[in-house]
């Protein structure tokens, strides 16, 4: 079985930061890209962030300049620096990861429970 399990939401005032992180664990060969997903109340799940195994990385506009991604590929980790936070980035934050398992000799697409931001204006 493999799992991803998130951590480091919470409050935060508008300006502040928070660091998310999401470890990857169980039968895995081999971690892919993974990312970061958001979904604000009444809105559907979007793209905030991704990077690749090789650490390429991708952003949406709306976060560019603010959010930093990055992993640690030995913890098979994946982190999202937020800085700069506003209200409108209020939502759960889902990570998720591309893992080729040896046990299946195939890759499927994994989600996190999800970690809840807050940012009050």
């Amino acid at each position: 079985q493999v799992q991803l399990v998130e951590s480091g939401g919470g409050l935060v005032q508008a300006g502040g930061s928070l660091r998310l992180s999401c470890a990857a664990s169980g039968s895995i060969f081999s971690v892919n890209a993974m990312g970061w997903y958001r979904q604000a109340p009444g809105k559907q799940r979007e793209l905030v962030s991704n990077i690749t195994s090789s650490r390429n990385t991708n952003y949406a506009d709306s976060v560019k300049g603010r959010f930093t991604i990055s992993r640690d590929n030995a913890k098979n980790t994946v982190y999202l620096e937020m800085n700069s936070l506003k209200p409108e980035d209020t939502a759960v934050y889902y990570c998720n990861a591309r893992i080729f398992r040896f046990s299946t000799r195939s890759e499927s697409i994994y989600w996190g429970q999800g970690t809840q931001v807050t940012v009050s204006s």
